[in-house]
This record gives structure tokens, sequence and C-alpha cells, in this order.
């Protein structure tokens, strides 16, 4: 229904601008934007990425692969993805909960809880790392208790999720708000109407149409996920082996003057950006040909 409802707006924009001539350009203004997009885009995109791999296998495929198995970068990758196989699904029902809520209900506090979840946009990752070193660092309120019980949350694996879930948890419920809110609240009612119960309404009315906004939050979130730098360098204490994440080790070996050897690590995590901005790309394509379908359907 929303990608309906953003096809229709697309159609009524395209149509205005068809029957309103004081809008066309001439076909100068038009390459010379098109020209300015395709350079900032081969200067600052395509041109450092290509640097990325070409740097990385300068040395030659054996010293290549050598970064990637070497015990450390390993060690990278996998707490890497173990950070974002835990923060994205806590972040996933956060943040379905949370647009539910804000899009579905009238409450006390919504407009606070709707600032509380854009607090990550405005707070560096590193003020929010920092926040965490003074909540669970060992000189801390908590400190003791954790000391007595054993327990690392900073400078261990625990922090370094914990930073994680602080920097990705907008991405899934800024997604979905908008959508719901476009969604309304008819089709809920007319299934709770016809007997469906809460839980019923859920899995077939309102996840069905915001399946896609879903997808694409939380590739985001992923992305953001494996890329974060700020949050966790402060509460990983760089501990090789340990609570180094791909970003992480790239620094390290970077200032150790193993250009290779960082750029290869570095092209590994560009190759799960790309992945990510294919997976991104096919879910736009995938939601415009549902609306599409859903648009001449209802025609």
């Amino acid at each position: 229904m929303a990608g309906a409802i953003s096809l229709h707006l697309t159609q009524a924009h395209a149509e205005r601008y068809e029957n309103n001539p004081a809008t066309r350009e001439s076909a100068w203004v038009k390459w010379t934007i098109i020209g300015i997009s395709l350079t900032f885009f081969t200067l600052f995109l395509l041109l450092p990425l290509i640097v990325v791999f070409y740097e990385g296998l300068r040395k030659g495929w054996d010293a290549y692969v050598a970064a990637l198995v070497e015990p450390d970068a390993l060690s990278a990758v996998r707490l890497t993805l173990t950070a974002a196989l835990i923060a994205v699904p806590l972040n996933l029902v956060f943040g379905v909960a949370a647009a539910w809520a804000i899009a579905k209900f009238d409450f006390p506090g919504k407009s606070f809880l709707i600032t509380l979840i854009d607090l990550p946009f405005s707070v560096s990752p590193v003020v929010a790392g920092l926040i965490y070193v003074l909540i669970f660092g060992r000189t801390s309120w908590l400190g003791p208790w954790f000391i007595d019980h054993d327990m690392k949350v900073v400078f261990a694996v625990p922090g370094i999720v914990l930073a994680t879930i602080f920097v990705t948890f907008p991405f899934v419920a800024r997604e979905l708000i908008p959508l719901m809110e476009a969604q309304g609240k008819d089709e809920e009612e007319a299934s709770t109407v016809l007997g469906a119960s809460g839980w019923q309404t859920f899995w077939h009315v309102t996840i069905p149409n915001v399946k896609w906004g879903l997808l694409y939050g939380v590739i985001l979130c992923n992305a953001r996920a494996m890329g974060e730098f700020g949050a966790v360098s402060v509460v990983s204490g760089h501990i090789r082996g340990e609570t180094n994440t791909m970003p992480l080790h790239i620094e390290i070996i970077y200032s150790e003057y193993k250009f290779a050897a960082a750029f290869a690590v570095a092209s590994l995590l560009a190759i799960l950006a790309l992945l990510t901005l294919v997976i991104k790309s096919f879910i736009e394509w995938r939601a415009g040909l549902a609306a599409k379908e859903e648009v001449e359907g209802s025609a």
C-alpha cells in the first residue's frame, strides 16, 4: 500500500512536470548537472574503491590471501560478523516495535521516543563509546560489581556489541515509521473486525505491507554495524586477536606500514559493502515492481 502511494505521487509529479513547460531545462543544463554528478561519483567513490583493490592486490594474489587468512585478520572478521549478527536482530525487534507504537498509537511521551530514536544520528560515536566506558568500565559505579562477578564489558566483546547496537538502532525504525504512517490503520481495523487476533493482524497485514522497507532497514543497519569505527574503537581496547573488528584491524596494520595487508582487509570490507549495495538495489527494484503491479491490479 505504501509503495502504491509512493508510485502515485511519482506519477503525479511526472505529469505535472510534463504539463509545465516552465520547469523544463535546456539540454546543456541537464548534461552539465549529469557531468558534475558523474565527476563527483568518479573522484570520491569509484576511484577510491579502485585504489583499494589495486593496492590490496599490488603484491600479488598470494600476499593478498595471506593477509586475509592471518590469525588476527580472521579474528577481526569473526568479531565483526558476530557483532552484526547480534546487533541487527535486536535492532530489528526494537525497530518494528517502536515503529508500530509510533505509527499506530497515541501515547504520552511519543515525541520524546521519536527524539530518542534519532539520538545516535546527532551524538558522535566516540561520545557514545565514552558513555559506555563511564557506565560499564572498572572505575564506574558498576565497576566493582563487574569485578566481583568476574564480568568484563568494556574492552571485551559485550562492550563492542553494545556500542554497535547504539549506533545502528535508528535504521530499522526510521525506515518503517513513515511506511506504517502512510499505511494507516484501516486494514488493521478491518482485520480485527473480521476476527483476527493481534498477532494474526501483525503477521498477515502489517508486515506484508512494509516488508520491503523492513528489509531495506535491516540492510542499512547491517552495513553500519560492519563498518562502525568510532564507538567500537573506544570500548574495544584494541586487543589483537580479541577485540579488534575489521575497521580497527585495518587501522592498526596500516599504522604499522603494512599497507598491502591493510588494503587487502579493506577490500574485503568493501566487498561486503558492495554486496550490501547489490541487495539494497534488488530490494528497491522488487519494491518498485510490487508497487507497480499493485497499481495495475487496482486500475
